[in-house]
């Protein structure tokens, strides 16, 4: 049996993105026929149903797929060899897919590109440096919690309903607030200037960046986040200005200054969520200090009992801001203090965070509203690093890893495509969820001899149970007829020894 139905979905969802017809203008069969456009199909498809590496697909899951079949293809579609050089084939026509996906989803669910999210990430790799000159693999601050190794940061704009508009792969150990004038170049000339507002986090925009965004005509909109040590500045004024409540458990305030727009947001789950957090760091902390504060240590190891403060320190950061410590400077005595001062401002603090925009004629209530949206960029990134598999990167050569996150983004133009349908047709359901229901449909051969000496070779896919059906029904698919039948040539006689 070969696993035909979540083959099928994908095939369906690549074709109604018109990727077929994209890839083979793009991607002509070589001399010898290989079909360049299947083979990042075939890859595409493996890293959206069930992502592993190349030499598994090539190895074990194309021939238990049905791929073969739903193609017309043999299994030398999924050749070792065949599978790395469609890597080095695709990257050229990145930007042409870009403008490609943003009309197709237009056509298809009236999608709209004029908020858009902003944010980076970053991917590790197994391999070790050195590496040549100019290669983006690098140490730098890992996301992924692997300081150890080396990466790539990868920076990604989508739309509040997770529609991707670009991403590029920048160098490992590039600072997030370097990278945002220039992608703002790169979407002007892509897709024109237009009336857009651009939602990033606190730390991507720098006060240069924001200034020339304001100084341009028309004014680049933006909605950011702000760093805590700003809510300082305007604290008094914010006091005298009364709560909104946007929804249940989260209210704003709005303030007009210096031709920008200033939303203080309190929510009562991050209340609780910050609260708990600064006291397990509080309780931890103290608990430590003391533990040192009673060590028997001798009168020349000073040094060992600052090591240790310095640990204790290190593993309980947020704690740390809240106690003043202080070692003797002749023997190894530690003496700590809570600042009562600091404690009272983070209690006040806890909870609430300040936006910052320049845009105009929109309330404190949509400020929000879009704020919260950056949510969709980061479920972005978690679907391609943990539902497709994106990390960790085997490859070794930069443009096959290029390549690599390339056809990784083309799995998640299919699952955000599905996930998007699903909203409005059978809402509650994942792609992942709606792809294992899928998968239980299989492909068989069934082979019925002849009295010629040939055999009649029927390759059926199973019905559908009950609840897949239901899901057809919803999603207003309709199976393909069954493949044709197939006849082998008679067996050859063989002729009695002499």
């Amino acid at each position: 049996p070969r696993q035909w139905g979540a083959c099928w979905l994908a095939c369906h969802l690549w074709e109604q993105l018109g990727l077929g017809g994209f890839w083979s203008q793009r991607l002509p069969p070589s001399r010898k026929g290989t079909r360049w456009d299947w083979v990042l199909l075939v890859l595409a498809v493996y890293r959206f149903i069930e992502p592993g590496s190349e030499w598994r697909l090539y190895r074990h899951w194309f021939e238990h797929s049905a791929l073969a079949d739903l193609l017309g293809a043999s299994q030398e579609l999924a050749e070792i060899h065949k599978l790395y050089h469609v890597h080095d084939r695709v990257l050229n026509f990145k930007r042409e897919l870009f403008t490609h996906l943003t009309g197709r989803w237009k056509d298809l669910f009236n999608a709209r590109f004029e908020v858009l999210l902003y944010d980076l990430t970053s991917t590790y790799f197994e391999s070790h440096p050195p590496f040549p000159e100019g290669d983006k693999r690098r140490h730098g601050h890992s996301r992924d919690k692997r300081p150890d190794c080396v990466q790539v940061v990868i920076a990604l704009i989508v739309t509040p309903e997770g529609f991707p508009l670009a991403y590029e792969v920048l160098a490992g150990n590039t600072s997030d607030r370097t990278t945002l004038a220039e992608f703002l170049k790169k979407i002007e000339e892509q897709y024109g200037k237009a009336e857009r507002i651009w939602i990033m986090d606190r730390g991507v925009p720098t006060e240069e960046v924001l200034q020339q965004m304001r100084a341009v005509d028309p004014p680049v909109q933006y909605l950011v986040g702000t760093p805590r040590g700003r809510l300082t500045q305007y604290e008094k004024k914010l006091l005298e200005l009364p709560w909104q409540e946007v929804r249940d458990g989260v209210s704003v305030k709005l303030l007009t200054q210096d031709k920008e727009l200033y939303v203080l947001a309190r929510s009562k789950d991050r209340v609780c969520k910050e609260r708990a957090m600064r006291r397990r760091q509080l309780k931890g902390l103290c608990q430590r200090l003391k533990e040192l504060q009673q060590m028997d240590i001798k009168d020349d190891k000073r040094d060992e009992l600052l090591k240790k403060l310095g640990a204790a320190l290190h593993e309980y950061p947020a704690g740390a801001r809240l106690f003043k410590t202080a070692v003797d400077p002749q023997k190894p005595r530690l003496t700590f203090s809570l600042r009562k001062d600091v404690l009272r401002q983070m209690r006040k603090r806890e909870g609430r965070y300040l936006l910052r925009s320049n845009v105009t004629g929109r309330s404190a209530q949509e400020l929000w509203n879009f704020y919260i949206q950056l949510t969709q960029v980061e479920e972005a990134f978690k679907n391609l690093k943990q539902d497709l598999a994106l990390r960790p990167i085997h490859h070794q050569l930069e443009e096959r890893i290029k390549a690599h996150i390339f056809i990784s983004f083309l799995a998640y133009c299919l699952h955000v495509t599905l996930h998007r349908q699903l909203r409005d047709l059978a809402p509650g359901l994942t792609p992942r969820a709606v792809l294992e229901k899928f998968a239980t449909i299989q492909m068989l051969d069934v082979h019925l001899p002849t009295t010629d000496q040939r055999t009649v070779i029927l390759s059926r896919y199973t019905q559908p149970e009950s609840d897949v059906q239901m899901l057809l029904e919803r999603l207003k698919l309709v199976l393909p007829p069954q493949p044709p039948p197939k006849i082998t040539s008679p067996k050859p006689s063989v002729s009695p020894a002499l």
